[in-house]
């Protein structure tokens, strides 16, 4: 076997041979490779009969039953000639007779009508997802206008009321007074299912599972009332969230909760629950009897995830698995429950939203990947790559590569599937929110695959069907009139944002990334209308403790044996851009003067928050620690234990501090430049 046939298979398969990195220089990925990549894709290839046998395996894949179009564009259902007519039953019960070329297989006329239809050739049905040229936009919400709104995580908010971490009550009260104080959109940290039974898997960004919601968010007094739902006291934590005592003690008050429920609740929230639980079906059921199994094995053994609980149980059809949710009914129960106040009480937050005025109200944000030991991967195994985890090759910010230790779907999976995961997946992030945030929407093309026991640059890019994945976003968008934005940040190909923006999926400008390669910063009305303007993220420093350089001072004390030369010219280089960046200010008129002392924080925020109200972006999302002027950020890539990740709480009560006076002068320049 040639490495030119290893290759020409790769490609085949969906694996690249070459790509550019993020400085632009071209790289190509090694045999060694493709081979353990084409290896955990289940398609072997060290020797030529193992090559033969894989492309025999890949070629006789079933022809799609699931294709997706645009509206009113003629399409090839069959990929190629077929006969001279079709019947398509339309989701809403009408029917369309089409006439197919013979020798194309095209049809003569679109389908003008969005929606999943059936179309009937001969004897084979396929379903046809019609899809809106692009996805859902503020230009169907609201005229032409240019809205501000804030991005908070979620656990840190703070009301009234001692708690240790925030919840989706909290959510319903900031977002009330967020939107009487002007703002249109409130973006928040991933609410996905975590593992409840495990107080160390507190990252939002490594789920159990992307369709069901993390229950610790639920807020039982708003769905039960305050008698039923009362959580008991609990601590009011401190700046830093205890996650170790705070899990175990959020979910034996709802335990309780459950209790009282089953002996006292009315009959139209029995009803509603019952509703609730039919309407999951098989998912809900499979992630409740995960929740029930991984609680017994992590409280027996320490397991991390299914594939530490006994053989018997990894497969979610078993007799076993069956029989354990016989005998542990009430607690399968429970977590039904569990997620049914997550979801009503999620449900909620953005009616309170919405009451206040917010034309967006809540966004809410898809992680790009699921833990591989999760409730996902142990229910629908079909779904997801095995044996491969996704991450990113070095970059600027990683010269070592990243293994995010998450996986995600099969390319071929979803075309076998008709998609499902992904659609499944994309519905629980719409269901209660009026936008999202799709993180490293880059995935839409391509996914860099780490296999297992292989270092983060040993590592290949995975193909990916961009072109069906971008039009059942913008149907589903449609379908429940929610903006998407994606991330786009890190190595991204060329061509990739403007088939964003193309497909009406608005892309993310970040002020700290705004360089031209002098060093000047991007001034506003050169930025992007139809792009999400943003100061920072909660992987960078806020604009305080950039300016103060807190960011530096953590990567130095995380790498003691840095060269003192090397780490003055880390310094040296912020002086620089802070230089730049006041510079950038002056000249959009958002301040002026000589660039303030390094500890004269409220300067800088007051004219950060100004330029970004200043540019042309129909939409700019402030994160609240730029807000409020905080210096320390929510995570620091790259660490785990070393940095206090997605513990950090805001002052509080959170909705009060709206009304400070430096928090109110930035709102109002919000307000002045970006009316509602």
């Amino acid at each position: 076997m040639s490495e030119t046939e290893l290759e020409a298979f790769a490609t085949e398969a969906g694996v690249l041979i070459e790509w550019e990195d993020i400085h632009g220089a071209p790289r190509r990925t090694p045999p060694e490779t493709l081979r353990a990549v084409l290896a955990a894709l289940g398609l072997p290839a060290a020797t030529a009969d193992e090559l033969r046998d894989s492309r025999q395996r890949l070629r006789a894949a079933p022809p799609a039953d699931f294709i997706t179009v645009e509206v009113g564009a003629p399409f090839q259902p069959l990929g190629g000639p077929c006969g001279p007519s079709a019947t398509l039953r339309l989701e809403d019960g009408g029917r369309l007779d089409l006439s197919l070329d013979p020798a194309t297989g095209f049809t003569h006329r679109g389908v003008e009508t969005p929606g999943y239809h059936q179309l009937q050739i001969g004897d084979r049905t396929i379903t046809v997802a019609a899809a809106p040229p692009r996805a859902f936009g503020l230009e169907d919400l609201s005229p032409a206008r240019r809205l501000w709104g804030l991005a908070v995580q979620l656990y840190g908010l703070r009301g009234r009321e001692a708690r240790p971490f925030g919840d989706f009550g909290h959510l319903a009260t900031f977002a009330t007074a967020l939107g009487e104080h002007g703002g249109a959109a409130l973006a928040i940290s991933p609410v996905h299912a975590l593992f409840a039974a495990d107080p160390d898997r507190f990252s939002p960004y490594a789920p159990s599972s992307r369709l069901f919601l993390n229950g610790l968010y639920a807020d039982p007094a708003a769905v039960l009332g305050p008698e039923l739902g009362d959580l008991g006291l609990q601590s009011g934590g401190d700046e830093l969230i205890d996650w170790a005592q705070a899990i175990p003690a959020r979910m034996a008050a709802l335990r309780q909760v459950h209790a009282r429920f089953k002996t006292a609740a009315p009959e139209d929230l029995r009803a509603d629950l019952q509703r609730f639980e039919a309407e999951g079906g098989d998912d809900l059921q499979g992630h409740a009897r995960f929740e029930a199994i991984h609680g017994v094995f992590f409280a027996r053994d320490g397991a991390r995830g299914w594939p530490d609980w006994p053989e018997e149980m990894h497969d979610a059809a078993s007799p076993a698995v069956a029989a354990f949710a016989a005998e542990h009914a009430d607690d399968v129960a429970f977590h039904i429950f569990v997620q049914w106040l997550a979801d009503r009480s999620l449900a909620r937050a953005q009616q309170a939203a919405r009451a206040a005025g917010m034309p967006v109200g809540l966004i809410t944000d898809v992680a790009v990947g699921m833990d591989p030991g999760g409730s996902h991967a142990w229910s629908r195994p079909q779904d997801l790559l095995g044996g491969l985890n996704i991450g990113a090759p070095p970059d600027a910010f990683q010269a070592k590569g990243q293994d995010w230790g998450v996986t995600t779907f099969s390319p071929r999976a979803l075309a076998e599937s008709g998609y499902a995961g992904f659609l499944a997946t994309l519905r629980s992030a719409m269901r209660h929110a009026g936008g999202v945030r799709i993180d490293h929407i880059l995935g839409l093309r391509r996914l860099w695959v780490v296999p297992h026991g292989a270092g983060p640059t040993e590592g290949a890019y995975l193909t990916y069907p961009m072109q069906d994945l971008m039009r059942l976003i913008a149907l589903e968008s449609h379908r429940h009139e929610v903006l998407v934005v994606g991330e786009d940040l890190g190595t991204v190909p060329a061509g990739l944002r403007e088939a964003l923006d193309a497909g009406g999926v608005r892309g993310m400008q970040v002020l700290l990334f705004e360089q031209d390669p002098s060093g000047a910063f991007k001034p506003p009305e050169q930025w992007s209308p139809r792009a999400c303007a943003m100061t920072t993220t909660h992987d960078l420093p806020p604009i305080a403790g950039w300016w103060r350089g807190g960011d530096l001072d953590w990567r130095l004390r995380l790498q003691p044996d840095l060269a003192a030369d090397e780490a003055a010219t880390q310094r040296s280089e912020r002086a620089a851009q802070r230089a730049a960046l006041w510079a950038a200010f002056c000249e959009a008129g958002t301040t002026r003067g000589a660039p303030p002392a390094v500890e004269a924080i409220d300067a800088v925020v007051d004219a950060a928050v100004s330029f970004l109200a200043r540019t042309t972006s129909e939409l700019a999302i402030l994160p609240i620690e730029d807000l409020m002027g905080l210096e320390a950020q929510p995570n620091l890539p790259g660490t785990t234990t070393e940095h206090p990740n997605w513990r950090r709480r805001l002052p509080g009560p959170t909705e009060a501090r709206l009304d400070a006076p430096e928090v109110a002068h930035r709102i109002a320049r919000l307000n002045d430049e970006r009316p509602r």
